[in-house]
């Protein structure tokens, strides 16, 4: 390789530089909103109007979620049954421990009495029953109902889906 060649590969990357540094002054020229002229005031975009305004959002914010036990009443298990692939990976239904502890006739059982099952602190620190309320507390937010658990399930947001897999489980007898 000789010096004229070396001389055009630095003069093609300080043009290909100068055309990069151009075209990114060009488009910031273009694309920048507001100036030195507007103040600190940057408008970012259009604001569209929609009918309610601003009162809808707030009440879709502000809508309560429904009681647990009304939506269990009309639970279904059929649905529930859907729900429970997600808990399969961890639970068995046919009366042997998984890497969690059986599920079947879990709706109603005390809390803790699998036998054979090396529970958490923080399920051994709960006290009385598996009632579906409790069981919906418990899948909601496995970590703040029983701080400590063992159990690495983020929560299952939705009321109704936590009342079908509960309807769902309440039909698996032990």
């Amino acid at each position: 390789m000789d010096t004229m060649t070396i001389t055009k590969a630095g003069g093609a990357f300080c043009g290909a530089l100068l055309v990069l540094l151009l075209g990114a002054w060009a488009a910031e020229g273009l694309y920048h909103v507001g100036s030195e002229s507007h103040g600190d005031e940057i408008v970012q975009g259009f604001a569209i109007e929609v009918e309610g305004g601003d009162e809808g959002d707030a009440a879709a914010e502000a809508e309560p979620e429904v009681p647990f036990e009304e939506v269990y009443v009309s639970a279904s298990a059929a649905d529930g049954e859907k729900l429970w692939r997600q808990c399969a990976s961890c639970h068995k239904l046919d009366g042997t421990n998984a890497t969690g502890p059986h599920l079947d006739g879990i709706v109603d059982r005390a809390k803790h009495a699998v036998d054979g099952f090396a529970y958490s602190d923080g399920l051994l620190a709960l006290e009385g029953d598996w009632t579906p309320e409790n069981l919906s507390g418990f899948l909601h937010n496995p970590k703040e109902y029983a701080p400590g658990t063992k159990m690495a399930y983020r929560g299952m947001d939705d009321v109704t889906d936590r009342a079908n897999l509960i309807a769902y489980l309440a039909t698996q007898g032990g």
